[in-house]
């Protein structure tokens, strides 16, 4: 079983993301759960969503404390937040962001994306935010192969119909395309 935590802010749809890569993952026959974690939130204000995908039955409704995967919308959130707490050895994290992240410290992979960017230049904004959750997914498909891009724009075009779930699932493509993993700096000893 592979284990997700979204960490977003308010408004950048994190949940809608979670919701979005399971429907993925049931297209490719995949069992899937995904579920929020916040109180009385605002918009701009840190929340978490979960995933976990596996090939068989998942009878685990609990919020998840050891993630494999960490999957960052917003690059401030690293400067609130220890995002790191929990990941597992090996993980993996992926992050919304112009810049490579400094101080960032564990056993795994890194990748980076500007995900803003990509909406910014695609128009996906929301009362002056870009909405990143398509854009992110794209980057979680090339860091994890866990699902297929395909299946997550053929999802992303069955929730939004037109124009709108045109832009959303180039938005997930060119993010795909613009991923790339960056090597963490080990101490020799």
């Amino acid at each position: 079983m592979v284990e997700i935590k979204f960490y977003g802010r308010g408004g950048q749809g994190a949940v809608t993301a979670a919701n979005l890569l399971v429907q993925a993952a049931f297209k490719e026959g995949k069992s899937a759960i995904a579920f929020p974690s916040f109180g009385a939130e605002r918009r701009g204000a840190i929340l978490n969503a979960f995933a976990r995908i596996d090939n068989k039955e998942i009878n685990i409704h609990q919020n998840i404390y050891e993630p494999d995967i960490l999957v960052v919308l917003d690059k401030k959130i690293i400067e609130m937040t220890n995002i790191l707490e929990g990941l597992k050895k090996n993980g993996t994290v992926i992050i919304n962001t112009s810049s490579i992240p400094e101080n960032l410290d564990f056993d795994g992979k890194l990748y980076i994306v500007d995900a803003t960017k990509i909406c910014l230049d695609m128009n996906l904004v929301i009362s002056g935010w870009p909405v990143v959750n398509t854009a992110i997914l794209g980057a979680f498909c090339k860091a994890t192969s866990i699902i297929k891009i395909e299946s997550l724009i053929e999802v992303i075009k069955e929730n939004w119909k037109g124009s709108i779930g045109q832009k959303n699932s180039e938005a997930c493509l060119r993010a795909y395309n613009e991923t790339y993993e960056v090597m963490l700096k080990k101490e020799v000893i």
